[in-house]
Order: structure tokens, then C-alpha cells, then sequence
């Protein structure tokens, strides 16, 4: 009870309010089977390739009316299906089928404050889907959404490269089809989403658009021209930085609707923004996941750092595993501290866990000028320094607080790593400790619902000070 009355109150009174007023048409679906892909089975990704949209429509409406079951469970679901109707239509000069439109209306509208209590993608695509079909006051509805949930500096309410894309996405296709009537958002609204894709475009790799794999990972594809999928963000960051910057992501052969090439193009950015702060030298990019929170975290991975040599990400990310992994333990724990490249004190977790959402007693946390800073609930702190130079990375680590033992663990590309003295060594990269440390087997979830093994050196620490990491090339 007691860590339910600190999530309550962390999240504040305005999405515990309304999931109250929710609660009792909320969508139990994490009692059974995981939900997550079937749901992404049922966007209609594959209606925008479709010759008659309507006809896909109609035939999948025959299949599966409206009814109790889990295809019907989530508005959001609904919403991002009118969504990719839309577009469809548009893209052929149709008109979208009304009694599917109607159906689709009819769950969207049902039950919005189960998403706006969410505080997350949620409210943003189901208001998309409104203010996309034309509806009465949906646009005010979006931009309020917009500017709750985006921060000045682009940073999104879900500290998740993969989530920002989807934002991204939904909010590019609706502002789109809006456009084409003469609709549109306002310039706040406008210019929160212009730094969302900066920012995105800084955490993409330059070479591939490929995206770290910090916070939930769902295989989201979202209004995919391309084709592409989960694998790279190019064509989506090329048709946001059309609408929202007026620039080109550097990826002009991207399939971006009619929007023409302008001639600017985004730079990469550097510094704090959101949850994340980026770096570059060289070949080399470091993402550290920290800030303070002001919504609630996804995964227990406050410092976390992801280190990419090029194309190569070196240190990386667990991955998310499954949402719900019941039955399936294998995917089970790569939201949790252990499957981060952080400090974890005494074998314990960052917060307690209350949901399969929801997290209780969040640290503390901010910036510092060279790096970031948290401190948990029972006093143990972590500050992490990051410099980059053109021949590697050096991260302080410096531990304090009443702790009896703590560990580093830095997660691997699959591969033959070897112990060496100080540290360890890869096919071109070598990582070296000033502590003793471990090779031992991890697994990360490179697809959602997949796991695989890779290698994690983890650093043991008894005592508080400071630790210091170098990798280079070999």
C-alpha cells in the first residue's frame, strides 16, 4: 500500500484522477497471453500497399466487428487502424469506407480518459486520429496533448528512442492529412514537435538510422512507406523533418509523401535534451539516459549509457524482451537494472516495481556539465562523467552512500570476448577496468518476443569512490 500511495503521488493527482474515473471500463490485457503482437498484426500497416483500401478495410471489419475481445481492447489501437485508413485513401484519391469509419469513431471516442491517464502515446494518437478525420475541437485537443507531453527541448513524456519515432510518425501523418484541407497545428505545437525531431535525429545513427534500443522497444513500425520497419528510422525522420523543420534528415531518397526536398538540412545536435545526453567525437557516439523525471520511467535505467563506434553499437541496451512475458522467463527482466550498462547497488533494482508499468520511489537524478547524476531512495548515489575523443571513451564513475557492494556491467555485441589483464577484449575493441572484472552470459532482445545471448563484462566495486572505464579500438 505504501508503494502504490508513492506512485500516486509521483504521478500526480491529474492521471490518478482520471484513472480512477476509468477504472471501470479499463481493458484488463495482461492477465493472459501477450497482447503487444497481435496488436501490431492489426494496424493495417499492410492497407497502405493495399489497391482498394475500402475493400481492406471492409473485409477486416466483416472478420473482426466490434466486440469484447482484445483486437477492440485499446482505443489506441483503433485509432492508429483510422490512421493508416486515412493515409491509404489520400495516397489513392478514395474516400474511406463510412461505416468503418464510424465503427472505428465509436471505440476511439469510448473510453478517452483511460488514455489520457496513461500520460504517454496513448492521448496523442487517439487525438491524432480525430483531428486527422476532420472532427470538432480535435485539433485543440492535439496541440494540448502536444504541449503537455513534449518538452521544449523535444524530449517526450516516454524516455524511449522508440516511442519519440512513433510520436513522430502519428503526429506526421495527421498534421499531413490536416494540411490538405487547410488544417493545421499552431506554432507552439508546431515547434515542440521540430525539436522532438532534432532530437531523434541526434540519438539515429548517422549512417544507418538505426535507434538505440533505450526504454520500451516494441517493434513499432508506424505508417511505414519504406518498408524498412523497426530496423532504421531514416524515412521517418526525412518526412518529420520536412513538416516540422523544414529541412532534410540527409536522407533524401526517403518516401515522404509529397512533401518536396527543401534545401536546409538538420545538423546533429549535441547536449542535454529530454532524457538523453548525447555526445561525438569522431566515429564515436555516447547516449547517457538520465534527467530528472517528471513522468513516470519505463525501465529501471537511470545512467544507462549506449557507446556506438560508427555503424556499431558497442555498449548497449538490453532491449525490452516482452511486455508480458508470462510463461516465457527467457524475456522476462530486461527492463530491470541488471540489463543496463549502469551501477547497481547491492543486487537490488533502482525502484521497486509496483505493475507491469509502474515503478515506485523514482531516484533523484539531473545533469552535470560532462555527464549526469542519480540517487536512489535509500541514499546511494551514482555519478557518471563521460568524455569522448577521437580514439575512444573514458567514463568516471563515482559511487557514494550506504551501500556494501556494487556492480558496473557493460553489455556487449555478440562475439569472441576474452579477459585480459585490466579489462577485456573483442574482435576490434578493447574495454579496460580499473577493478577486477567478469566476462559472463547476458541476453538482449534485439526484436520484441526475441531473446538472444550476448556477453556483459560486469565490474565488482566494495566500497564507495571512484571507478574509471577506457574503451578504444584495439
Amino acid at each position: 500500500m505504501r508503494l502504490r500511495a508513492d506512485v500516486a503521488w509521483r504521478l500526480g493527482w491529474r492521471p490518478v484522477a482520471l484513472a480512477l474515473a476509468a477504472r471501470r471500463r479499463r481493458p484488463a490485457l495482461m492477465d493472459g497471453a501477450d497482447v503487444r503482437p497481435l496488436w501490431e498484426a492489426h494496424r493495417w500497416a499492410a492497407i497502405l500497399h493495399a489497391p482498394d483500401p475500402a475493400a481492406f478495410a471492409r473485409a477486416w471489419l466483416r472478420d473482426h466487428p466490434p466486440g469484447p475481445g482484445p483486437l477492440w481492447a485499446c482505443g489506441q489501437e483503433a485509432a492508429l487502424r483510422w490512421l493508416h485508413l486515412r493515409l491509404a485513401c489520400a495516397l489513392r484519391g478514395a474516400a474511406p469506407p463510412p461505416e468503418v469509419e464510424d465503427a472505428l469513431r465509436r471505440r476511439v471516442r469510448a473510453n478517452p480518459l483511460y488514455a489520457l491517464a496513461q500520460d504517454n502515446n496513448h492521448p496523442l494518437s487517439e487525438a491524432a486520429a480525430l483531428w486527422a478525420a476532420g472532427e470538432p475541437g480535435a485539433r485543440r485537443r492535439m496541440e494540448r496533448l502536444v504541449l503537455r507531453l513534449v518538452a521544449p527541448d523535444g524530449g517526450f513524456a516516454q524516455p524511449s528512442p522508440a516511442y519519440q519515432r512513433l510520436l513522430l510518425d502519428v503526429a506526421a501523418v495527421a498534421e499531413w492529412l490536416a494540411r490538405r484541407r487547410g488544417d493545421g497545428l499552431g506554432p507552439a505545437a508546431l515547434a515542440r514537435l521540430a525539436a522532438a525531431t532534432r532530437l531523434l535525429h541526434a540519438l539515429a545513427c548517422p549512417a544507418t538510422g538505426a535507434l538505440p534500443r533505450i526504454g520500451h522497444q516494441d517493434g513499432s513500425a508506424f505508417a511505414d512507406l519504406s518498408g524498412e520497419g523497426e530496423a532504421t528510422a531514416r524515412a521517418s525522420l526525412e518526412r518529420a523533418a520536412r513538416l516540422f523543420c523544414g529541412a532534410s534528415a540527409g536522407w533524401p531518397g526517403a518516401p515522404c509523401l509529397d512533401l518536396p526536398l527543401p534545401a536546409a538540412r538538420l545538423e546533429p545536435a549535441e547536449g542535454a535534451m529530454g532524457a538523453f545526453l548525447l555526445r561525438r567525437a569522431g566515429p564515436w557516439r555516447a547516449v547517457l539516459r538520465g534527467g530528472a523525471p517528471r513522468f513516470r520511467p519505463n525501465h529501471a535505467d537511470f545512467l544507462h549509457l549506449d557507446l556506438w563506434d560508427g555503424p556499431l553499437n558497442l555498449l548497449r541496451d538490453g532491449g525490452t524482451g516482452a511486455y508480458n512475458p508470462r510463461g516465457r522467463p527467457g524475456l522476462a527482466g530486461l527492463d530491470g537494472t541488471a540489463a543496463h550498462n549502469l551501477a547497481q547497488f547491492d543486487g537490488e533494482e533502482q525502484m521497486p516495481r509496483v505493475g507491469p508499468f509502474l515503478h515506485a520511489r523514482w531516484p533523484r537524478a539531473g545533469w552535470l556539465p560532462d555527464g549526469g547524476w542519480m540517487q536512489d531512495h535509500r541514499g546511494r548515489r551514482h555519478e557518471r562523467r563521460l568524455a569522448l575523443d577521437a580514439a575512444g571513451a573514458t567514463v568516471e564513475d563515482a559511487l557514494s552512500g550506504p551501500f556494501r557492494r556494487a556492480e558496473l556491467r557493460w553489455r556487449l555485441p555478440p562475439g569472441p570476448w576474452r579477459l585480459v589483464p585490466g579489462g577485456a577484449e573483442g574482435p576490434g575493441h578493447r574495454i579496460l577496468s580499473d577493478a577486477p572484472a567478469v566476462l559472463e552470459a547476458g541476453r538482449e532482445s534485439l526484436r520484441y518476443g526475441e531473446a538472444t545471448p550476448c556477453p556483459v563484462l560486469r565490474v565488482a566495486l566494495d566500497r564507495p569512490g571512484a571507478h574509471r572505464t577506457r574503451i578504444t579500438r584495439r
